[in-house]
């Protein structure tokens, strides 16, 4: 005679969830829709509000799949715990004076080091018509305020934080270089952060903005987190339109 079994008693615990065999076709969706979403925003809203409504659409992507209080994983996992203003930990104002001067360390250093090379580049890439004349320092409300929380906030939260980590957590790391565990992740972030400006305004310069991607992926594989990168996408872009002012060519 042939027994079944019956179902287990209550007390037994339930199967594990299978485990995609593709975990990173999540991140890619979650980022080509966001990136299709703000590109819609950047082309629908007015000029004036463009900017701020992407940089909203990109936190609010990265609130909905990072940071909700019902996520599995705590914010410092994505580098989002910034000193520990994101952490459901009570707030340490030692912690948070110290993680902002490592961030502003790496980015002065970085700076320093590689804004030189960036400058020759920009004479040899825009060839401009006039000599350099120094311009107007930038102002500290729109342009570097702007800069860091409505540009480079917004942006290294999603493309750094969690697209980065969420990619390298399906394909893990395996190449150390300068200290950062760094693999395909930081490459299809970074190229899937071009494209997104590419799409927003569809000329090739904007490619471009592949390579300076790879630092701050770099930085956040680094230092373990975004504060770094993002002060120094803030000071990339506060560089190129100073240069842009100084050779005529902006305002």
């Amino acid at each position: 005679m042939w027994v079944t079994e019956g179902p287990p008693p209550p007390s037994a615990e339930p199967a594990a969830a299978p485990r995609s065999r593709r975990p990173w076709l999540v991140p890619l969706g979650v980022a080509l829709a966001t990136s299709a979403a703000v590109t819609a925003l950047s082309y629908g809203m007015p000029d004036k509000y463009a900017a701020t409504a992407v940089g909203l659409g990109f936190l609010a992507a990265t609130y909905g799949v990072a940071l909700r209080r019902d996520h599995p994983l705590p914010p410092e996992h994505y580098g989002l715990g910034l000193g520990g203003l994101l952490d459901p930990a009570p707030l340490s104002l030692v912690r948070v004076a110290r993680e902002s001067s490592r961030a502003l360390a790496w980015a002065a250093a970085l700076a320093l080091a590689i804004f030189p090379f960036f400058w020759l580049g920009y004479q040899w890439w825009w060839k401009p018509r006039h000599a350099f004349v120094p311009g107007a320092l930038p102002s500290f409300g729109d342009d570097v305020l702007g800069q860091l929380l409505v540009i480079a906030l917004p942006e290294e939260a999603f493309f750094r934080g969690y697209l980065q980590t969420a990619l390298d957590d399906a394909w893990k790391p395996r190449v150390k270089i300068l200290g950062a565990n760094l693999g395909w992740g930081i490459l299809v972030s970074s190229a899937l952060f071009a494209l997104g400006h590419f799409a927003t305004e569809a000329h090739p310069n904007r490619l471009a903005v592949f390579f300076p991607a790879l630092v701050f992926g770099w930085l956040r594989a680094r230092t373990g987190g975004v504060g770094a990168g993002i002060v120094f996408h803030a000071l990339c872009n506060l560089f190129a339109a100073y240069l842009a002012r100084s050779y005529g060519m902006g305002r």
